[in-house]
């Protein structure tokens, strides 16, 4: 079974992860003009979240 997990990175995007790899890099902010993926809107935004780590599979 892969390994899958998020990463939220303080003020910026979600990384989605499977097997180490990085396979989508999602909107957080909801200013993104190509939702669910990140535009990095969050930069012109004031965007403000703190960080987390979330594994869904393992």
């Amino acid at each position: 079974m892969p390994r899958v997990y998020l990463q939220c990175r303080e003020n910026k995007s979600i990384l989605v992860f499977v097997d180490g790899k990085v396979v989508a890099d999602l909107c957080r902010c909801g200013h993104s003009k190509n939702k669910p993926f990140c535009d990095s809107s969050h930069r012109t935004c004031d965007f403000r979240a703190p960080a987390a780590e979330v594994v869904l599979l393992e």
